[in-house]
């Protein structure tokens, strides 16, 4: 299925082309596949280029034992449907410097980057990615035993695009075949800080 933005503006095909389904395919993402991927989120950059981010990876056929521990760590709602992907990955960020210690402000941003390098290089592939924050972050540092000098950010469910009759019920069909993605407009996002409270648009913006 296809749902490309609808965009005020003309943007890259591959961001167009980027949603977030519901049901995947049962075909394996193969371990070259996988390795392009993450090569593309190693060259995201970060602050004193210190690439904070640590990809927790698992799949049905290559390593079920991860990927049954993200599974498990998944509110209900969210596990009914991904565990449909045959990929599942745990996102989390190193949030000290390696070279001092000191805190890194910045090492969610960094690997919120580098996610978004993974996604684009996965669009290009025809994968296909729904990242997710409803999981037990208590239980999966538990499981992986991540030590407290990592934050948890997201997992993500990778794959192809499956049949939406798979998924467990019409609620999750219709929300899977929806073509519509609102995105809040310009003026809400672009801002000024001359002479305006917060909230004020950008002027470079042009008129409405």
């Amino acid at each position: 299925m296809r749902k490309p933005a609808e965009t005020e503006l003309e943007i890259h095909e591959l961001l167009k082309q980027r949603w977030s389904p519901l049901a995947f395919a049962e075909t394996p993402v193969t371990p070259a596949t996988l390795r392009r991927l993450f090569e593309a989120a190693r060259w995201t950059p970060s602050s004193y280029n210190e690439q904070p981010w640590r990809f927790i990876v698992g799949t049905k056929e290559g390593d079920p034992e991860t990927y049954g521990k993200i599974r498990d760590t998944l509110v209900p709602s969210n596990q009914s449907w991904a565990q449909t992907a045959p990929v599942l990955i745990l996102g989390v960020a190193r949030t000290t410097f390696s070279h001092n210690d000191a805190p890194n402000s910045a090492a969610l941003y960094d690997l919120g980057q580098a996610v978004a390098n993974l996604t684009l290089q996965a669009s290009e592939l025809d994968l296909l990615i729904h990242q997710m924050g409803g999981y037990d972050r208590d239980g999966a540092r538990a499981a992986f035993e991540i030590p407290d000098t990592y934050a948890l950010a997201a997992v993500l469910a990778l794959g192809y695009e499956g049949d939406p009759s798979r998924l467990a019920d019409e609620k999750l069909q219709a929300r899977h075949s929806e073509p519509v993605r609102p995105r809040r407009p310009l003026p809400e996002i672009v801002l000024s800080g001359d002479g305006g409270a917060f909230g004020t648009p950008s002027p470079l913006l042009g008129p409405p």
